[in-house]
């Protein structure tokens, strides 16, 4: 059984309130975001959460932006197009 797109989950890169940061975090967690990396010292985290959950996450307090993370494929070294 598979996951539907609206609980599947996201990877989003958050930009919070630095002088809050514990604080936006913990509002995060319990938002629903599980966090899997943290650079309080820059304001920034990284984390996932379901699709159905993102509209929460965002309204947090604290949350400057939040952007989906994204993949970049280049071509293979010895590809023309560079």
């Amino acid at each position: 059984m598979s996951e539907s797109p609206r609980s599947a989950p996201v990877g989003v890169i958050f930009a919070v309130d630095p002088d809050r940061f514990a604080e936006v975090v913990r509002a995060l967690r319990q938002a629903g975001l599980t966090v899997t990396s943290e650079q309080p010292e820059l304001g920034t985290l990284s984390g996932t959460v379901t699709e159905d959950r993102l509209p929460a996450v965002e309204a947090v307090d604290g949350v400057e932006s939040v952007d989906r993370e994204g993949t970049v494929r280049l071509p293979p070294p010895d590809s023309p197009f560079q």
